[in-house]
């Protein structure tokens, strides 16, 4: 078989080539010739199509993106954006590490592989910093729930995520599951993962000393996912699904698992200079990054690669995104010890190349040059879009057409029926269906997991200092305004992080968004990065890294606007957690926070009339911070028993979620119209339980956060004056029976065919 070699693209400068096939444009090829000063070989073609793609380049948001590098330094960011992931000081001489991360349409493709390598890449990610991965959550959105695609994905997502996650080990404590006739077709999935270590353990992607060894360790690389993400993330979706149909990439998490424990192995005894994962891109991206991110360059002898198909090009290696794989730097000195320990773990590892003292990345096979490039063209100089622009044009219409005209219930029988819809419609409905799937207590460490409103793990035994994390995202939000949009999603993550107790302390963010082609969804875009960046510059957090996801459309037709926002925060003892439920009675309800008539974008109007219209609740990012620290105080001196934060469905889902979480029922009584003081989704405010109403009504005050008392637990129903009892039992019944009938018992849907791992279910604290 004939190779293009360097020499022979040298000579043949007319030879057609695949770029367009390849997802390039015809200036982007015009420029990587103009680069080398020759066409590429098949090789180089390979690498600059996927690094160049939207998914590995982000060539149509960086422009934007700069905004969060511009934001205040925080003292806490030990290493920020352009990292695999960002790090964060959490004190006692700890740091954590966490990102999210979209693998929004491999998922489509294949459900179970797409979640499940999502996972793996994540972890990879986490990994590479060099901290232990300690848990992982999800954000998962999927189009109507009885629409028949719904059912062929989302069983296979959330059986990938928990499939994954429960053989690594890892807990998964918490996340989202919502649905929207947008996601039809194009679901997303988003996967976080975080990591701890001690300050001095933190390691860069990088390749550094000319003479150090490159060794690839983990699986073999395969035929599967070629092209993969960084192609298939790429483009959009026709009603007949993708285009490019490229094997979605499959997971082994036991090799990862495996790879995990050497991993940490390897960098307690300091052997390696440099690390980085194989993920989108596969070897292009490790290599190119880190020889672009060193201060030299590298030679990589391709055919030294372990492959579990011979009959693979080298440019088809390069392109692999075959899972459980890493790239390492590591001294001459210390290869056989790197290997030794990769031996011990069962891990398969070959030296494949060295750090050189030049400036070029080479890449031979079977002695012939394929590749020769500046490495920094490839990884981090691809093109840079500054695309146009507009409002779109159906904004006006959407932001006037005002919920508030919509049809209100008349009697107190219909008010009650409307909450009963709302807490049973598929979006506020227990998702025991899917969180059984999941080991939430996996390690011992997990002190509050699904379907709290964060979940909080211990990352030291004796001190019990912890951290907590939440996920979350409204898109009817972002699509009335997304500038604000962000910034209450923003602000939704910071606030469940808050009614933990926990310090809320840096964010990541998944950006989902239609094609940046359509100068609609790139001015939605834009000014959610600008609300964004705003939102955390006014709450004093940094933004530590995060993922963006564009093409999110099926033909012509985008997504709402999806800002997934994960929000850190930490806790100085996790034994002063607050949970989210009512766990006795006699205790006083407070409602903390101001209540106003905000229904835009609710769950109200969009249960109960399908309507998606008018302004999203106005925005008071210094009320947030005010609730939060009040909060942290609260929790700090043992003054409240529960909190949970109101958001989605208003107070009406939040007295239901905590009446029901230790069946304890409640008599209350509201201030002004019922209907509102129910669905109301006015921001900053909270529910919480005590012993010490005036001593929390104190702190309010203090504070400058309005206080209303509701009423008091107890019983077996949860009662709101003017309106019929509600006993728990048929609350339950409702809240509990969505999800079963849409989708079945897991284990009929799934299986262990399916590769779901059975799940713990006995929580520790």
């Amino acid at each position: 078989m004939s190779v293009d070699t360097v020499e022979v693209a040298g000579k043949s400068p007319d030879d057609e080539q695949p770029w367009a096939e390849l997802g390039l444009k015809p200036d982007e090829y015009a420029r990587i010739k103009s680069i080398l000063g020759r066409r590429p070989t098949t090789a180089e073609l390979a690498m600059y199509s996927v690094m160049w793609s939207e998914h590995c380049s982000y060539k149509s948001s960086k422009v934007h993106l700069r905004r969060f590098g511009d934001l205040p330094k925080s003292e806490a960011l030990l290493v920020g954006i352009g990292e695999n992931a960002g790090v964060v000081d959490v004190g006692d001489g700890y740091a954590v590490t966490f990102k999210v991360e979209s693998h929004n349409h491999p998922s489509y493709v294949e459900p179970y592989q797409g979640a499940a390598t999502g996972v793996g890449g994540i972890v990879r990610d986490i990994l590479t910093m060099g901290a232990r991965p300690v848990a992982v959550m999800d954000s998962l959105r999927f189009g109507r729930a009885d629409a028949p695609d719904t059912a062929r994905v989302l069983p296979g997502v959330v059986a990938g995520v928990g499939g994954y996650g429960n053989c690594l080990g890892l807990p998964n404590i918490g996340g989202e599951l919502l649905f929207d006739d947008c996601y039809v077709g194009n679901p997303l999935v988003n996967a976080l993962c975080v990591g701890v270590m001690r300050h001095e353990d933190v390691h860069l992607a990088k390749a550094e000393g000319a003479g150090n060894k490159v060794i690839l360790f983990g699986a073999r690389t395969g035929g599967d996912g070629i092209g993969g993400v960084s192609v298939l993330a790429s483009e959009t979706f026709d009603e007949h699904g993708p285009a490019k149909r490229p094997s979605v990439q499959v997971g082994d998490p036991f090799t990862e698992k495996l790879l995990i424990e050497a991993c940490l192995e390897i960098f307690a005894a300091d052997l390696v200079t440099g690390i980085q994962d194989l993920g989108g891109a596969g070897l292009s991206c490790a290599t190119s990054e880190l020889a672009s991110a060193g201060t030299g360059g590298m030679h990589v002898d391709l055919d030294r690669v372990p492959l579990r198909d011979s009959t693979l090009t080298p440019a088809e290696i390069l392109m692999s995104e075959s899972q459980e794989r890493m790239c390492a730097i590591v001294e001459p000195a210390k290869v056989e010890a790197f290997l030794a320990v990769c031996r011990k773990w069962d891990v398969l590892a070959a030296v494949i190349g060295e750090v050189t003292d030049g400036d070029r990345l080479t890449v031979d096979w079977h002695g012939e040059r394929i590749v020769d490039v500046p490495p920094r063209t490839v990884a981090h100089e691809g093109p840079v879009y500054e695309r146009p622009m507009a409002r779109p044009a159906d904004l006006d219409a959407l932001q006037a057409d005002d919920a508030a005209r919509l049809p209100r219930p008349g009697t107190p029988d219909e008010l009650q029926a409307h909450w009963l819809a709302v807490v049973a419609s598929p979006d506020g409905a227990d998702k025991t269906w899917v969180t059984e799937q999941y080991d939430r207590y996996v390690r011992g460490n997990t002190v509050l997991a699904q379907p709290e409103d964060a979940g909080v793990v211990r990352i030291d035994e004796e001190t019990h200092r912890g951290i907590a994390l939440s996920l979350d995202g409204n898109a009817r939000f972002a699509r009335l305004d997304p500038y604000v949009g962000a910034q209450l999603n923003l602000a939704e993550a910071y606030r469940n992080v808050a009614v933990s107790g926990a310090v809320p302390l840096a964010v990541t963010n998944c950006l989902n968004f239609g094609s940046p082609e359509n100068p609609e969804v790139m001015w939605q875009f834009a000014e959610a990065v600008r609300g964004l960046a705003d939102g955390c510059r006014e709450l004093g957090l940094p933004v530590t890294g995060g993922n963006v996801s564009l093409y999110n459309q099926t033909g012509d037709v985008a997504i709402n606007p999806t800002p997934v926002i994960g929000v850190l925060g930490v806790h100085d003892d996790v034994r002063r957690r607050v949970p989210a439920g009512w766990r006795a009675a006699g205790e006083t309800v407070l409602l903390l926070g101001a209540t106003r008539e905000e229904l835009g974008g609710s769950a109200w109007a969009s249960v109960v009339h399908g309507h998606l219209g008018g302004r999203p609740p106005a925005l008071d990012l210094t009320a947030e911070r005010a609730l939060g620290e009040l909060l942290a105080a609260l929790a700090r001196e043992g003054r409240v028993t529960s909190a949970h934060d109101l958001a989605d469905g208003g107070l009406a889902q939040a007295l239901a979620e905590s009446a029901l979480r230790y069946g304890v029922g409640a008599r209350l009584s509201v201030d002004g119209d019922p209907f509102v003081a129910l669905f109301s989704e006015s921001v900053a405010r909270a529910v919480v339980t005590t012993r010490e109403a005036d001593a929390v009504r104190a702190a309010a005050a203090a504070a400058g956060v309005p206080v209303t008392e509701l009423g008091t637990t107890g019983g077996d129903v949860l009662a709101v004056d003017g309106l019929p009892e509600l006993s728990l039992t048929e609350l339950r019944a409702v809240w509990t029976a969505t999800l079963p009938a849409l989708f079945g018992h897991p284990e009929a849907v799934t299986g262990q065919a399916a590769g779901a791992v059975p799940a713990g279910t006995v929580p520790t604290s």
